[in-house]
C-alpha cells in the first residue's frame, strides 16, 4: 500500500497556479515594455547631452590596451577596452533604477505608510473607546457596591 506520488505534470500545474508565478510574469512583461521607455530616454536625452561634449554614440569611446588599434569589427587589430559601452549600460541601469524608485517604489512606500498610520490611528481610537467603556462600567460597579453597602436596597 504505497502512497500515490504526484506526477511531474501535476507538480508543474500546481507551480503554475501559484500567485507568485502570475505576478512574476506580469512583472516581466511590464519590464520589457519599460525597457523601451528607458532606451528612448537614453537615446533621446542622455546621448545628445553626452554628444554635446563628445560623440552621441557612447559605444565609440574606447581605449587601446595593446597597439596598434586599428579597424573595427572582425578586422580590428590590437586590444581595445570598450569603456563607452560599459558607460552606456551603466547610465541605462542608473536611469532605470531611478525611474523605478522615484515613480514606483517611493510613492508605494508613502502610500503604504499612510495606510499603516490610518490603521494605527483607528486602532488607537478603538482602544480609547474600549478604555472609556471599561472605566464607565467600573464606575457603575463601584456605585452599585456603594449603594449595597449603605443599606439602600432597590426592593
Amino acid at each position: 500500500m504505497s502512497e500515490k506520488k504526484p506526477s511531474v505534470w501535476e507538480g508543474f500545474k500546481a507551480f503554475l497556479m501559484r500567485g507568485n508565478v502570475v505576478d512574476l510574469a506580469v512583472a516581466v512583461v511590464i519590464g520589457a515594455a519599460f525597457t523601451n521607455i528607458v532606451n528612448s530616454v537614453v537615446k533621446g536625452i542622455i546621448n545628445p547631452l553626452v554628444g554635446a561634449i563628445g560623440t552621441k554614440n557612447l559605444d565609440s569611446y574606447s581605449s587601446c590596451l595593446k597597439h596598434p588599434c586599428a579597424g573595427t569589427g572582425d578586422s580590428a587589430t590590437g586590444v581595445r577596452i570598450l569603456w563607452g559601452s560599459v558607460l552606456g549600460a551603466t547610465l541605462t541601469f542608473v536611469i532605470t533604477a531611478a525611474v523605478v524608485y522615484f515613480l514606483m517604489v517611493l510613492p508605494m512606500s508613502k502610500y503604504l505608510a499612510r495606510m499603516e498610520a490610518r490603521r494605527k490611528a483607528k486602532e488607537g481610537a478603538q482602544e480609547v473607546i474600549e478604555v472609556t467603556e471599561l472605566e464607565v462600567l467600573k464606575e457603575i460597579r463601584d456605585a452599585l457596591v456603594a449603594q449595597r453597602g449603605s443599606g439602600h436596597d432597590g426592593r
